[in-house]
């Protein structure tokens, strides 16, 4: 193993009712006047708000309500939050709803602790988090991760930038996550939510670092988990199994477990957060409809070097492991590309789509290609991803391979 620092403080409560241990949880962590943080009405309509309204009640734990977080969340809802949050005196945090919510939830229980300041100031680092309001989450949608995580990401409105900000204040007091509660999402929702969990997987497990065997192999366990899992799970809206596999895949994709002892790379993040800001495409979807794309620039871009390297290795162990490719004859190039094709298709098979056109439904204008480079190299002056380093050029080449 290589060396690693591993910290995720978050009490996870998991399974059926778990739900019911909400209040008890919030004075555990000295919450007395709660936010309750949600998105659209789902959480309404299915009862759960109420439910836990009742609960705090019961508890005589004071609360406020605060709904409309969208995905792709915004700053100026964040700010404008924080000041209705202030002034009611909030000390603790509490979203009910999937990533978005609670990346919400964690840039107003910051924005709390800087009530005078704009939350982007924050996130751009012109602040330096010192401290932040303690926050918990009710999962509704196997996803993001962000229960667990130390990440949170906003999108700024007004310059079109979206940005993720990491930092161990991100890490919520507590998780409850019944899988039940993710029966009712929609399945274009619940895909999505999958190709997230599997792209903080391979966002980690493809790296420069090697000697890492368990890490290797819990992430390899996780994809496989999923990927058997994925297709009950859509066909069969109230299997416990498998939601209840793929909701707490979620949290161990993005807790860091999966990636301990290497460098993460999360280039294609990176292009999916700037076709997600620009386009307001489903998160899980933007990653999809680049990542073959990426997959196959990476390994074309120094094909000499790529032969000898760690590089095609990679894609040629996973494609085994996950898809039993049968290797008898075949070069590490066409296995690569075997395993390349093979994910697509599992993408395809949850209607998700791999490629630009699929993913807003047009080929883009060379402006718009120039326009997405720019947002994602910071005008040129950044490269992105570790595993291969990606130039103002390499992004540029990725997103017109993609653009069909």
């Amino acid at each position: 193993m290589e060396k690693f620092k591993f910290y995720c403080p978050t009490e996870i409560i998991f399974g059926k009712d778990s739900e019911l241990s909400t209040a008890s949880l919030i004075k555990k962590y000295n919450g007395h006047n709660v936010l309750i943080v949600y998105g659209g009405g789902s959480v309404k309509r299915s009862g759960l708000l109420d439910k836990i309204c009742q609960q705090l009640s019961n508890d005589n734990l004071s609360y406020m309500t605060l709904g409309g977080v969208q995905p792709n969340p915004i700053v100026c809802f964040v700010n404008d939050a924080v000041k209705k949050a202030y002034q009611a005196n909030i000390d603790f945090v509490l979203a009910i709803g999937g990533g978005s919510v609670i990346d919400t939830a964690k840039a107003i229980a910051h924005g709390l602790k800087y009530p005078q300041n704009d939350i982007w100031d924050i996130w751009t680092k012109k602040i330096t988090l010192t401290n932040t309001t303690p926050m918990g989450s009710i999962v509704t949608l196997a996803a993001a991760g962000s229960e667990t995580s130390d990440s949170a990401v906003l999108t700024n409105e007004q310059t079109g930038q979206k940005r993720g900000l990491s930092t161990p204040f991100n890490r919520p007091c507590f998780a409850i996550m019944n899988p039940q509660l993710t029966y009712s999402a929609p399945n274009y929702q619940k895909a999505c939510g999958i190709a997230d969990i599997l792209m903080h997987t391979l966002e980690r497990y493809f790296a420069k670092e090697q000697n890492n065997y368990l890490t290797d192999y819990i992430a390899e366990g996780l994809l496989k988990d999923v990927i058997a899992q994925a297709p009950i799970m859509i066909n069969e809206p109230t299997n416990y199994i498998a939601h209840s596999e793929i909701m707490y895949a979620g949290s161990l994709s993005h807790n860091d477990i999966t990636g301990l002892g290497r460098t993460k790379d999360f280039s294609v993040h990176k292009f999916g957060h700037e076709l997600s800001a620009k386009y307001n495409a489903t998160h899980g979807a933007s990653l999809t409809a680049i990542w073959s794309s990426w997959a196959r620039y990476i390994y074309q871009k120094d094909i000499q070097i790529f032969r000898l390297s760690i590089h095609i290795q990679r894609f040629c162990h996973l494609g085994k492991i996950l898809f039993n490719i049968d290797t008898l004859n075949k070069t590490d190039e066409t296995i690569a590309l075997e395993t390349i094709k093979h994910f697509e298709d599992f993408f395809t098979s949850l209607n998700l789509p791999i490629n630009i056109s699929q993913l807003v439904g047009k080929t883009l204008t060379d402006e718009e290609l120039t326009y997405l480079t720019s947002m994602c190299t910071d005008n040129n002056t950044k490269t992105i991803g570790n595993f291969s380093p990606l130039n103002y050029q390499d992004v540029y080449a990725i997103f017109k391979l993609a653009n069909h």
